[in-house]
């Protein structure tokens, strides 16, 4: 399932990087699931998208092709999305009522199958926020999804695949130690001595996910189209205090010029680099904190890979902001974030007591 999720994760940031996601305007669970066939049924799905604001505002010029394609990419990524839930649902039912979980599983899966139909509700959500009439009479107005419904949508993918991650690697783990875990291993979780190494493990997992957030916020404003240099920004390091605080993100007067962290892509963008750069530090600082411990040795691989990840990921989002984010850089910059994510969860795991008597 991990797998799965994590494809459905990398198909919808191609989806928003080939802004195909408005090209489906209506949500329809059942009957959607069989695409437009005839020339006809094509051409219906072409008249609806052009009563919204992203044809009249930046399409009016697309071809019933190019239509097709951008279709196409929304489809397959609704489609994925409910071939997850068939997958997930189906076989969970089937093995909680031959008895093959145990309780404290059925109410993990019954929770990762709730926030399942949840990130689906999210989904669709998102893209409604981006077919709102509101657009066409808002000056300037760039017809997109709402930002804070695309880091929502993105978090809970997020938070389900480490879910299902952790629990699977859980169940993989209880397997283990009911047959021969060895006690050595045992022995050396056991240690006291790395009880600071994990929580500054769970420290940076958490660092990581914020700092993933934060991009979902620049990927939603768009924020990577503008000062496309580092470590600069402009002149300096850091922007203006007139640019990062501007009192047109202010919607409430002066006072709500915290805004600025949300709204503004200037503020957003540089608030992204800060948590990258801080994330990168805290990896490369537990690396090291982790060459004076005496690790099992899947923990001590598990560090390896969280830091060597870390310096590829931190790679590929200067390259993505330097060449202003080209499709292929940018996917893989989003794939790499779940990768690092990933491996952290990894060390996690690797990280855990046994409870069996050494």
């Amino acid at each position: 399932m991990p797998i799965i999720l994590f494809g459905i994760v990398v198909l919808g940031g191609l989806t928003r990087l080939t802004e195909s996601g408005l090209s489906i305007v209506e949500w329809k669970p059942i009957t959607g699931v069989i695409p437009p066939i005839t020339f006809s049924q094509w051409e219906e799905e072409f008249e609806k998208y052009k009563q919204f604001p992203e044809y009249k505002l930046l399409n009016y010029n697309i071809s019933l092709s190019d239509f097709k394609y951008i279709y196409l990419m929304e489809w397959s990524h609704r489609m994925w999305g409910r071939m997850i839930g068939l997958i997930f649902v189906l076989p969970a039912v089937y093995f909680g009522f031959r008895g093959y979980m145990s309780r404290p599983i059925i109410k993990k899966v019954a929770g990762l199958a709730g926030l399942l139909g949840f990130q689906g509700v999210l989904g669709w959500y998102m893209v409604k926020s981006g077919l709102s009439e509101e657009l066409l009479s808002t000056p300037g107005a760039i017809p997109r999804v709402s930002h804070y419904w695309l880091a929502a949508h993105l978090g809970s993918a997020f938070l389900l695949y480490s879910g299902m991650l952790l629990t699977g690697l859980q169940i993989l783990r209880d397997s283990k130690i009911a047959y021969d875990f060895p006690k050595e291993v045992a022995k050396i979780l056991a240690n006291p001595s790395l009880n600071r190494f994990r929580s500054l493990a769970i420290c940076a997992a958490i660092l990581i996910f914020l700092t993933s957030m934060s991009g979902a916020l620049v990927a939603g404003l768009d924020a990577g189209l503008i000062y496309n240099e580092f470590p600069y920004m402009g002149k300096n390091i850091i922007p203006p205090k007139s640019e990062l605080f501007s009192k047109v993100y202010a919607r409430f007067g002066e006072t709500s010029l915290w805004r600025n962290f949300f709204d503004n892509p200037t503020t957003v963008q540089f608030d992204h680099r800060v948590l990258a750069t801080t994330t990168l530090c805290a990896i490369t600082a537990l690396w090291l904190y982790s060459r004076r411990l005496t690790l099992p040795p899947k923990a001590r691989l598990a560090i390896n890979f969280v830091f060597g990840v870390s310096c590829i990921q931190v790679t590929l989002g200067i390259s993505t902001l330097i060449y202003m984010v080209p499709i292929p850089l940018a996917s893989a910059h989003q794939a790499g974030s779940l990768t690092l994510l990933t491996t952290a969860l990894y060390l996690i795991h690797t990280m855990k007591r046994i409870p069996i008597k050494i």
